[in-house]
């Protein structure tokens, strides 16, 4: 690996912004760091095993959120990369050729997808050997529901791919107006909801608070985020103002009973966290750059590139499996937030770390990207149909899942998504069938050139 990471480094194009793949791992290496330390397993005198998290137990440590709550820098990342590799594929596609829009959905979902599939696989499969064999425990329970949880990422990411091409012409017309309507489409959103309490019309901002974190991506991309301090001041003063204000919680991440969340859905406070967290790196982006320049650093970053989805996809698991080989041994686990609990945190995520990178070397190679076909003129017509077909399908399945879990696969298990009721087996069955949907109608299409992936 230590060669080909090497050659890949050298062969990066001069034109290359080094700064958005940096962004890209750093951005999820701070999820599964937050998620590690969060993180809190005791077991009580009835030996019942229980799952909880440090900001709810220490709520003072909630303000970390505004520098840990990260992903809104990840979508902003997405964004940027998707406008290049969209307009790349649509100035390289054959005249007349099939649809751009299905090669554009397989190619930039295949790092995404691939190593997704094979995590729902494995997990779907001990799941249910769990069930049939009678065997299970607190902790085996509790793991079943958690591990599938980052998964709501995946599928808020699948529809801002899905939507890159209507969002990328509205943007290329109206430029900065098409970021200012998602915003107060998704200030609409919250007045209607908080001040006259209309039903389930907050789960329109799961779409209007991405997207328009997704749309300052696209405005990056063109060089016209000429003023990242005004819009980092912005978005920090608007959500400092709501929070005190308003009707929303300190913590940007969503927090165990609370009446309102940040998160799901998402909120107008939470959309302004996000435009001052694309301010605030956009003004590291010169030191960063020099710091880029250096070639171990940017091996590094090639490395973790490489393997930073199936990381994100397995970080629970083995933190998860830490706790479990803990309790296995009979080893006593300190109330949260003690000291003793604090003394022992880097060794749990020094283990975590190590369990993590051995989970990582037996299912990287799902991640590394696959050669198809050119575009050809003769693609089918229906590809690009097929091609949102099965991106809406994953998109509902993978959100489906996150909620549901791995549990009670055969008992019918259900969680509410949005105003519908999913289990386990029919979330399963979606993911796959519209994974490979896109898969075929991209085969037929053609695949997003080689220069054009980020």
């Amino acid at each position: 690996m230590a060669s080909s990471v090497r050659e890949l480094a050298e062969k990066t194009p001069t034109g290359r912004d080094r700064y958005i793949d940096l962004l890209r791992v750093a951005s999820l290496g701070t999820v599964v760091i937050g998620h590690w330390l969060m993180a809190t397993v005791t077991v009580g005198d009835d030996g019942r095993t229980e799952v909880g998290n440090l900001l709810a137990v220490v709520p003072g440590l909630q303000l970390l959120t505004w520098a840990l709550q990260i992903m809104p820098v990840f979508f902003f990342v997405g964004g940027f990369s998707h406008a290049l590799s969209y307009r790349s594929l649509s100035r390289k596609a054959p005249e007349g050729g099939g649809s751009v829009y299905s090669a554009f959905l397989r190619a930039r979902l295949q790092r995404l997808l691939r190593p997704t599939m094979v995590f729902i696989g494995v997990w779907g499969f001990a799941a249910l050997a769990v069930q049939l064999l009678g065997e299970g425990g607190a902790l085996l329970d509790v793991t079943l529901r958690l591990v599938a949880q980052p998964l709501w990422f995946i599928g808020i990411y699948l529809a801002m791919v899905a939507f890159t091409p209507p969002l990328l012409a509205l943007h290329e017309r109206y430029g900065w107006g098409a970021f200012g309507a998602l915003v107060l489409a998704a200030g609409a959103v919250d007045v209607a909801r908080f001040a006259f309490g209309v039903p389930y019309v907050e789960f329109l901002n799961f779409a209007f608070v991405w997207l328009a974190v997704h749309q300052l991506g696209f405005l990056r991309a063109d060089g016209r985020l000429r003023v990242p301090a005004a819009l980092a001041v912005a978005g920090l003063a608007g959500a400092a103002a709501l929070v005190a204000l308003g009707p929303y919680p300190l913590s940007m991440v969503g927090m165990p009973g609370e009446r309102v969340s940040n998160m799901a859905p998402p909120t107008f406070a939470l959309l302004c966290h996000g435009m001052w967290l694309v301010g605030a790196v956009e003004l590291l982006r010169g030191p960063a750059a020099r710091w880029l320049a250096r070639p171990r650093v940017w091996r590094g970053v090639v490395a973790a590139n490489g393997v930073s989805m199936t990381a994100f996809l397995w970080h629970l698991t083995a933190m998860l499996g830490v706790y479990g080989v803990l309790i296995a041994a009979d080893v006593p686990l300190p109330e949260s937030a003690t000291g003793a609990w604090w003394a022992r945190v880097p060794l749990r995520m020094a283990a975590a770390a190590v369990l993590t990178a051995l989970l990582v070397a037996a299912f990287r190679r799902f991640e590394k990207p696959v050669a198809t076909p050119e575009p050809t003129a003769a693609a089918g017509a229906a590809s690009g149909p097929a091609a949102a077909v099965g991106v809406t399908l994953c998109l509902f399945g993978v959100l489906g899942l996150s909620m549901v879990g791995f549990g009670g696969l055969l008992e019918g298990r259900t969680a509410m998504l949005v105003a519908v009721r999913v289990t386990a087996p029919v979330a399963v069955g979606m993911a796959l069938a519209g994974w490979l949907l896109v898969e075929r109608a991209g085969r037929g299409a053609g695949a997003l050139p080689v220069g054009a992936r980020r």
